[in-house]
Formats: structure tokens, C-alpha cells, sequence
């Protein structure tokens, strides 16, 4: 079953609002945000993976990217512990091949598979708790660039208390997930756990009176706009 799976159309989401699903897999369970689940390519979720749990063999068609909210990941490159980035493109990962992960104490992640483009071979590790921070378009915003390819970029963006951003339009789409504190904008008010998916071409106006850390994702719903 395809959910959300119409880029067209805005959606928000409180993943906590979301039940567990279990997976085939011992000690794996699911949020899907978009897509059909962990058998289509596309697709986005919150996963939690209990002390112990494993992931064999799974294909990641177009790449994946991943968001460390808690507890500490292991696959055959490394350990990345809560705040990490791990970006794994199409030579790391090659379409239909496959890799194993895994979490000796559980860990919670933010998983965006099969979402890169089909030459983006880069992998990239960035552990968000060691990296600087840059200063944004506006006062009170501060910046981490994660990945940058074709017209897809992503980062994490610091809003202090009070910052107000300026109305802008989203070419190729925008994708937010809320890691700490309370983004709003115009449209609504999101607590962390928050997914917000606006399409190509969307405009807001955003800030945040209390503070707030967002994994922001952009341009790469453009493609698929622009051919539907």
C-alpha cells in the first residue's frame, strides 16, 4: 500500500501519532512516512531497531540517506552514534546490491531511501556533534551542509528563539523533519518528530518563536514534478 505517495500534495505528519509496525525482520519496526513500506525503493520512515536487531541484505535502489535520533548504528563502514549523518549514493551502495546494519543497544533512525539521483555515487559521513555551524540568510539562524548534489542539497538548520525567516518558494520541493524544539509557520505549529513535505514550487513563510534544530532536505522532488 503507496502512502503519501503523491508528491504533489503537502503533507505533515507526527510520527509519535504513527503505530509501531513490525517488519520481517526480529527486533525491526516501522513509521512509513511515505512510500510503500520496506519493500518499494522510494520511500521515507521512521525505524527502530531493538538491542541486538539486524538488517541483511537490504537493497537500496537510488541510495539512502539516514538521521541517527537516538542510540548508536553499526554496518560494515562504521558506528555512528545519535546526531550522525550517513549519505550512501549508488557506487557505495549500487543499485540492487546490498549491505547489512545493525544496533548492539537500539538505536532510532530517520530513513530516506531510494530519493538520490542515479549519478550520485558520494558517501558521506558527518557526525553533527563535532562539525561547525554556519550563519544563515537571516539573523538567529545558523547552518550544517550534510550533502550537496545536482539541485538536491541537504542540511540541518539552527533556528534560536524568536528567528523569523523570509518568505521564499520552494523550487524542487522541501522536505523538514523536526529534530528538537518548535518550527511553525503559516500554515501550522510542529513539535519535534514532526515531518513536513511541501512540493515543487510551495511557498511559506517560516519561523520559530521557541527554537529549533530541522533536518531540511530540498530539490529532489523537481525530477518527478516536473515529469508527472
Amino acid at each position: 500500500m503507496q502512502i503519501n505517495s503523491d508528491i504533489s500534495q503537502r503533507v505533515t505528519i507526527q510520527q509519535a501519532t504513527l503505530p509501531w509496525i513490525a517488519t520481517h525482520l526480529a527486533g525491526v519496526k516501522i513509521r512509513t512516512l511515505e512510500g510503500g513500506g520496506e519493500a518499494v525503493a522510494r520511500a521515507t520512515a521512521i525505524v527502530k531497531l531493538s538491542p541486538g536487531a539486524k538488517i541483511v541484505s537490504c537493497t537500496r535502489d537510488l541510495g539512502e540517506e539516514i538521521m541517527v535520533l537516538d542510540g548508536v548504528l553499526t554496518d560494515e563502514f562504521g558506528s555512528y552514534g545519535k546526531g550522525s549523518y550517513v549519505k550512501a549514493g549508488n557506487v557505495t551502495n549500487r543499485p540492487g546490491s546490498s549491505h547489512a546494519c545493525e544496533s548492539a543497544s537500539g538505536c532510532l533512525l530517520f530513513v530516506k531511501r531510494g530519493h538520490l539521483e542515479a549519478d550520485d555515487d558520494s558517501r558521506i559521513v558527518v557526525d553533527s556533534g563535532s562539525m561547525p555551524w554556519y550563519q544563515g540568510l537571516v539573523d538567529g539562524l545558523t547552518v550544517m551542509p550534510l550533502s550537496e548534489f545536482g539541485t538536491q542539497h541537504t542540511a540541518l538548520v539552527r533556528w534560536a528563539p524568536g528567528t523569523l525567516f523570509n518568505p521564499h518558494r520552494h523550487y524542487g520541493g522541501e522536505e523538514i523533519y523536526v529534530l528538537d524544539g518548535v518550527f511553525e509557520d503559516e500554515y501550522g505549529r510542529y513539535t519535534a518528530g514532526s515531518w513536513i513535505r511541501s512540493p515543487h514550487m510551495s511557498a511559506h513563510c517560516p519561523y520559530s518563536i521557541e527554537g529549533c534544530t530541522i533536518f531540511v532536505k530540498t530539490g529532489h522532488l523537481l525530477q518527478d514534478e516536473v515529469a508527472a
